[in-house]
């Protein structure tokens, strides 16, 4: 859900929901950025232009202003929960689709992220994506 503290995120906001209808009632919050702990890692394993470890909420929220103005997405789906560890680890796969802002051209790709849960927040965050899908929509001009 949007509320106006996390406006200026909007294009993001399938992401967001997605994830939090993933962890349910795992987690505490309302927004994505509600369960995330202030001092969270946010993992990721790939080369695109973003910092390969992310630590803290705000530093999190910045990238995202970034990813907002790089990419708007449409929506989110195709979402598979994997739980293990007695709900303290959960592994989800899902898919994203938007634009690319700079060329119109469309973004689609799919990723896999296990997300890590101390008291009732997300505490570690770490994501795989189809790298190929994301250097192809962001380097090759629009069709």
């Amino acid at each position: 859900m949007l509320t106006s503290k996390y406006a200026a995120l909007k294009t993001a906001e399938p992401y967001f929901n997605l994830v939090r209808q993933a962890l349910g009632d795992l987690v505490d919050g309302e927004h994505f950025f509600d369960i995330v702990t202030d001092d969270s890692i946010y993992e990721v394993l790939y080369d695109l232009g973003w910092p390969r470890i992310i630590r803290g909420r705000s530093d999190l929220m910045n990238a995202f202003k970034g990813y907002v103005g790089i990419i708007h997405l449409e929506s989110a789906d195709n979402l598979i929960i994997h739980s293990t560890d007695t709900g303290r680890v959960i592994v989800i796969e899902y898919e994203v689709h938007g634009t690319v802002v700079a060329t119109g051209g469309k973004y689609n790709n799919r990723f896999c992220s296990i997300i890590h849960i101390e008291s009732r927040k997300i505490s570690h965050w770490r994501d795989y994506m189809d790298s190929h899908a994301a250097w192809n929509a962001l380097s090759l001009p629009a069709h």
